[in-house]
This record gives C-alpha cells, sequence and structure tokens, in this order.
C-alpha cells in the first residue's frame, strides 16, 4: 500500500472516528471501503450509460424481428 496524507474537517474525522469504533476497524479501513465504494458506483455508472448509449444503435431493417425471430435464426443457421 501507498501512504497518502489527507485532510479532513473536525466533522468528518469525529464520523470517520465513530465509524472506525463501531466497526471495530481503523480508520485507514474504513476510509478504503469508502474509497472502494465510490469507485464501483463509479464503473456502475459508467457501464450503465454505456449500455443506454448502444439502446437503438443497431437496426435490423426487419419491421417484425420481434415476432418473427425464431424464423430469422432458422434461416441464419442455413
Amino acid at each position: 500500500m501507498i501512504r497518502v496524507q489527507m485532510q479532513f474537517t473536525d466533522d468528518e474525522l469525529r464520523a470517520l472516528h465513530d465509524l472506525a469504533r463501531r466497526s471495530g476497524r481503523p480508520v485507514a479501513a474504513v476510509v478504503r471501503d469508502a474509497v472502494d465504494a465510490l469507485i464501483r458506483d463509479d464503473e456502475r455508472q459508467r457501464h450503465g450509460a454505456q449500455a443506454l448509449a448502444a439502446i437503438g444503435g443497431f437496426h435490423s431493417g426487419l419491421g417484425d424481428l420481434a415476432e418473427q425471430h425464431d424464423a430469422y435464426l432458422e434461416d441464419a443457421d442455413g
């Protein structure tokens, strides 16, 4: 691990100490967990945005694909 120096307000530090005390873990572990959660949330949001951006991006040109997808798959298989 790499050591970093951070600055917190009195209220933030007090809350961190309270969380650490209640969980029985060091403040550093609480901060690492919070950072990990923030990173996971950001990744989920980015993946969600990518998925939403793909909606409507592909067109088959077939007006009945939803109803006839099995027939089109059979035709594609040969």
